[in-house]
């Protein structure tokens, strides 16, 4: 149960952002500012949550290689997604929106996996905060491109399902992975959650809100950081 609830209120960010973006009022410098907000929150819920447990159990090469190998795949498939296949047209853009999101939403999934409620508060409220502004930029400025609001929004629920889905599998399907394997998959999870932030969260913040997004970023990263503290 507690698994859905965290799942769907996550996901329906997503929902609640596109929203927003498109019948409500969001500034450019309110979206970069929650956005590097958001991006400081995920980026210690990834370090803290996903690869430090298994730098103090398992093999620290391979803990390190695996991370490695995460933010490759994402970059690999971030560049492919966005250069190769056109970004603008319906499918390219959902696949786009879609790879952004499943780091994080494969990583929420997985870590609901024997984890303390305030870890799993800290990761999924990190990703809350991340959907909400990145759904009401994106509805916002593909509204800008069509005039069907309604299609927009039935687009991001989808995405919306794409993404519960994912965190869903990443819950059931690795639940009886033993301790260690699944340590190395956090850390898969956790160096493409990392790529992610690093090719499109930061960019977009800093280009809509300039170098406020510094002060933003810390305000994140001191939250998760006091969040953690609360856990131990």
């Amino acid at each position: 149960m507690m698994t859905a609830i965290v799942v769907l209120i996550v996901s329906g960010a997503l929902i609640i952002g596109a929203l927003w973006g498109l019948y409500g009022n969001l500034s450019k410098r309110l979206e970069g500012f929650l956005v590097a907000l958001a991006g400081g929150a995920l980026l210690v819920s990834a370090l803290l949550e996903l690869i430090y447990p298994a730098l103090e159990k398992n093999s620290v090469p391979i803990a390190l290689s695996t991370v490695f190998v995460g933010a490759i795949t994402f970059t690999v498939l971030d560049y492919w997604v966005k250069e190769k296949w056109n970004s603008q047209s319906g499918g390219g853009l959902l696949a786009a929106i879609t790879l952004d999101g499943i780091p994080e939403n494969l990583a929420l999934g997985i870590s609901l996996i024997g984890a303390s409620p305030l870890s799993i508060a800290a990761l999924s409220g990190s990703i809350l905060l991340s959907n909400l502004p990145e759904a009401a930029g994106g509805a916002k400025e593909m509204a800008e491109n069509t005039d069907s609001k309604k299609k927009i929004l039935w687009l991001w629920i989808g995405t919306a399902l794409i993404l519960s889905a994912a965190a869903f599998l990443g819950h059931f399907l690795l639940a009886d992975v033993s301790e260690e394997y699944l340590n190395y998959i956090k850390c898969f999870a956790g160096g493409a959650v990392a790529a992610s932030l690093a090719l499109e969260v930061f960019p977009k913040a800093f280009k809509e809100d300039k170098y406020w997004t510094g002060l933003a970023t810390a305000i994140g990263l001191v939250l998760a950081l006091y969040l953690n503290t609360l856990g131990e």
